[in-house]
């Protein structure tokens, strides 16, 4: 679906943010995209939906490249800014105007996601709170049946049901068609959703492994005291105790905790990739 070789960007001639980055993202998946402020996700995302231009490389979505904008491709792609505008429209004329634009726009299915997040189709876009107009958005993106769904910080703005809600839309969204890529800071609100996982960090791909890898090859746990063999890839302290992040030498797959899969990840870069090429 996404296909990234050796691409280049840079807003400014002084400093390059990507550098020869690849990347291939198969259809079917649900990627989540985690990195810290100013390691390049909202980029990403805007390059491969074309409002952004590589300076060198390939980028390709499926058979078009993206920053030239047909058509064909638009109608296939659909992304979700964490800051946006909406017009002063009532949502049933804004999806009256632009459901034109996605031939496969599925008017039930949208009609089902508003009931699932308690909109009404008669509100008006502008007098809506940032949480729905955010849930509008999502419900419209689901139901443009788009091959490339790009949520940036989909669950900002959202209380603890919406989020809930959000996770079920979504996973009863996805098929072998499709790609959904999800960039976000809160971790703890896509576990059990995203599949696989990429860590951006400094511009470049440090991580990028399938849960069921990640749950085979390491653990967490918490203990009283830090342990200190050799197994040990990173730990961080809080009340009561420490929390690890090991080795997994057993046979059994582990839960894995997004949050401290990521700071592992960040902080003993060396240590996990070791990991992953045995």
């Amino acid at each position: 679906m996404v296909q990234i070789e050796n691409l280049t960007f840079s807003y400014s001639q002084k400093q390059t943010l990507f550098d020869e980055l690849s990347l291939s993202l198969p259809p079917g998946n649900i990627y989540g995209l985690l990195g810290k402020n100013g390691a390049g996700k909202s980029s990403l995302l805007k390059l491969i939906a074309g409002l952004i231009f590589p300076k060198s490389g390939s980028l390709q979505v499926g058979a078009f490249v993206p920053h030239e904008r047909y058509p064909a491709f638009l109608q296939e792609v659909y992304l979700v800014t964490e800051e946006f505008h909406v017009p002063s429209l009532r949502m049933d004329r804004y999806v009256d105007l632009y459901s034109r634009f996605y031939p496969r726009f599925n008017h039930d299915l949208f009609a089902e996601y508003l009931r699932e997040f308690n909109l009404s189709s008669n509100q008006k876009l502008s007098s809506m709170s940032y949480g729905q107009k955010k849930k509008f958005l999502l419900s419209f993106g689901l139901a443009t049946d788009c091959r490339l769904l790009i949520l940036d910080e989909p669950t900002n703005g959202l209380d603890i049901p919406s989020k809930s809600q959000f996770r079920k839309v979504v996973a009863s969204a996805i098929d072998e068609h499709r790609s959904f890529v999800i960039s976000t800071h809160q971790a703890r609100d896509m576990e059990n959703l995203i599949d696989p996982i990429i860590i951006l960090d400094e511009g470049e791909i440090v991580f990028f492994e399938a849960y069921e890898a990640i749950a085979k090859k390491l653990k967490v746990s918490k203990h009283s005291a830090l342990p200190t063999h050799e197994k040990v890839v990173y730990t961080e302290s809080n009340f009561g105790g420490h929390m690890v992040v090991e080795e997994n030498t057993s046979e059994e797959e582990s839960n894995m905790n997004l949050e401290i899969l990521f700071n592992a990840v960040v902080n003993s870069k060396d240590k996990i990739q070791q990991i992953f090429k045995n």
